[in-house]
């Protein structure tokens, strides 16, 4: 079981700010494919992965991560700094 949480538009768009799923995903690009899937709502909050970052148990990473052993995802904007 993999919590996910979601930050800013991402949980705008899902409308949900976590949640915990199961998944047979390798990496977080397939875990996406799999959300993607499920509604409509998800496909929208993940049809620009360029728009995204993602951290996997509070560590900055790429879409190509593993999952193995995870227990917490992320999906947020780009952050800005001032």
């Amino acid at each position: 079981m993999i919590e996910i949480l979601y930050f800013a538009w991402v949980r705008e768009r899902i409308g949900l700010p976590r949640e915990k799923v199961e998944t047979s995903a390798g990496t977080v690009s397939e875990l996406v494919a799999e959300l993607s899937a499920r509604e409509e709502r998800y496909a929208l909050a993940f049809s620009d992965l360029t728009a995204l970052r993602v951290a996997v148990d509070q560590e900055l990473t790429d879409f190509d991560a593993p999952l193995e052993g995870v227990r917490e995802i992320a999906f947020f904007p780009p952050m800005t700094g001032g």
